[in-house]
């Protein structure tokens, strides 16, 4: 049986996703087609070899609608033969689609694939696709004391953990650290960027990144979230999420390329990784962060493997409780978790973080030695997507 093997992977620096951010001015199709010609320039690729280029994003409006995955393929110069579809799993939409491009070359569908993703957060701001409906109104029966939002939801684990706000900050000071400190020159690739007054720069560096962050510096920032009512309906919530300890708004593209192992070497091609094994799962849409606790569960059973077999753990931190609850039910090492900083210091540019996760563990592995990392992301919704991946 043939292996999914990774030949490489690259990702944009984040820009802040507001108005003024670093890429800001860079439509996302644009952002997307940069990042996807580049992989495959950088490994001297002809892209009529690419049988399908499966990108995550999830708002599929404005600026990124009518199929980003094809219109990026398109204006990245690639023959129109090559197809393209968007995935939304919400935040882990490019870990859906490194999945179903794996997939489809371990069923022989595919030998050479692209899974990417992108998200324009100050183009599209988050929300923009439900304006003028009510998408969860239909759930009413199901759910008649009403769902929250994901800080709400966050808010309720950090209660029902028991974490308290020093443990959230000290979590979240550690994240930015650890970024500032890693070298992503490997990884990053150059986006051209345009400021106001026209001079043209390539932006490399991870806008997001607060090296000089601590603890004491965020105390001092206010709840994001409270809501006296839904104070009354949880009153386990202390109220502890705030800017500091949750993820960015923020802009960024990443991509991965995938091939069967054969096609690889016929290619002259080194694979750096291969996949192991995948896994997907529902959970309460209420608490819809704890999903990345069955997501484990199911993967590392699949794998035959144990947490003590892994050698890194990227657990996307949405909200710090996430990556916390994480490793306080698995025994894990903190030491391996997040190595590199995580997304409350990267960013969460949502359709494109699963392939961004991927593609810093990869780099990760490679610089320690190590041999096995898995990737976990909680999904809007009550879902979460898991990975195993093996370093060659």
């Amino acid at each position: 049986m043939t292996s999914a093997v990774i030949v490489d992977l690259v990702r944009t620096a984040s820009g802040r996703g507001k108005p003024g951010g670093a890429l800001s001015g860079v439509h996302p199709v644009n952002l997307l087609a940069t990042t996807i010609r580049t992989l495959v320039d950088r490994n001297n690729l002809d892209p009529a070899l690419v049988d399908d280029v499966i990108a995550g994003c999830v708002s599929q409006v404005g600026d990124q609608s009518i199929n980003v995955a094809r219109t990026a393929a398109l204006v990245a110069g690639f023959p129109e033969a090559v197809p393209g579809t968007s995935i939304d799993r919400q935040c882990g939409s490019s870990q859906q689609a490194a999945h179903f491009a794996a997939q489809g070359v371990l069923a022989g569908v595919y030998d050479v694939v692209i899974a990417c993703g992108v998200e324009s957060m100050s183009r599209v701001p988050m929300g923009s696709s439900t304006k003028g409906g009510q998408p969860f109104a239909p759930l009413a029966e199901r759910y008649p004391d009403g769902l929250v939002g994901q800080g709400i939801s966050a808010e309720i684990i950090a209660g029902r953990w028991k974490l308290d706000r020093g443990q959230l900050d000290d979590f979240s000071a550690r994240s930015h650290q650890r970024a500032a400190a890693a070298d992503f020159t490997r990884e990053i690739i150059p986006i051209e960027v345009t400021a106001e007054d026209g001079t043209v720069a390539q932006h490399t560096v991870d806008q997001t990144v607060r090296g000089g962050t601590t603890v004491e510096g965020l105390a001092g920032l206010k709840p994001s979230f409270y809501d006296e009512r839904l104070a009354q309906r949880f009153p386990e919530i202390a109220w502890s999420i705030t800017p500091g300890n949750s993820s960015p708004l923020t802009d960024g593209a990443s991509a991965v390329l995938i091939m069967s192992e054969e096609k690889a070497a016929a290619l002259g091609l080194r694979p750096r990784a291969r996949f192991h094994s995948f896994a997907v799962t529902g959970s309460d849409p209420l608490l819809m962060l704890t999903g990345v606790l069955p997501a484990t569960d199911k993967v590392l059973k699949r794998a035959g493997l144990s947490i003590a077999d892994l050698d890194a753990y990227e657990v996307n931190e949405a909200f710090a409780p996430v990556p916390l609850i994480w490793l306080a039910e698995f025994g894990a090492d903190p030491v391996k978790l997040n190595p590199h900083g995580g997304a409350i210091a990267l960013g969460h540019a949502l359709g494109g973080s699963g392939t961004r996760l991927l593609t810093t563990m990869v780099n990760y592995l490679e610089a320690t030695g190590g041999r096995y990392g898995l990737q976990t992301m909680c999904e809007g919704g009550g879902m979460a997507n898991a990975t195993i991946i093996e370093r060659i």
